[in-house]
């Protein structure tokens, strides 16, 4: 009797370790799951963000077919070309500087409305209100021949508008 005891008891101790490390193999394939789709989560949401880079120069129309004080929405480039009140242009991302959303512009507001967390921005694409720490980027604007067009293959970050960041005709 005494000898089946020590041999449970010297038994035990290599079961148990053999279930603990099985349990420790299982938690690390969750945790390595978890990670990857995090990470997938968050590459995704990059790309969906992005935009396409199929044509760098996008035409955008010309002088005449933009009103001084609106904002086109150019879905080739997925951008807005904002024409100021003085006639120059500037062409900004739609994407929100603070968490990466798309941001509409709303016409009847008169600025762009972050639908994720309340951001808005003016017609230039400064931030009237917050979480968004930055204005909305800008893409180089060129006018050749009275047609304007947009470099969308260079993403500007500001920290302010400045009128010089606009161009004019």
């Amino acid at each position: 009797m005494v000898e089946n005891q020590n041999k449970e008891t010297t038994e035990n101790p290599d079961r148990r370790r053999f279930l603990n490390q099985v349990w420790a193999f299982f938690g690390l394939v969750a945790a390595a799951e978890f990670g990857w789709l995090g990470l997938s989560f968050m590459n995704s949401r990059k790309e969906r963000n992005r935009p396409a880079k199929t044509e760098s120069i996008v035409t955008a129309g010309s002088v005449e077919r933009f009103t001084p004080g609106t904002v086109t929405a150019v879905p080739v480039g997925q951008f807005y070309l904002a024409c100021l009140g003085d006639g120059s242009f500037l062409a900004l991302s739609r994407t929100c500087t603070h968490l990466g959303c798309s941001v509409p512009w709303d016409e009847e507001k008169n600025k762009f409305v972050c639908p994720c967390h309340g951001s808005t921005f003016s017609l230039t694409g400064e931030v009237l209100t917050a979480p968004a720490p930055r204005p909305l980027d800008t893409y180089p604007v060129r006018i050749e021949n009275g047609i304007v067009k947009v470099d969308t293959s260079v993403t500007q970050k500001r920290e302010r508008f400045e009128p010089a960041q606009a161009t004019r005709i």
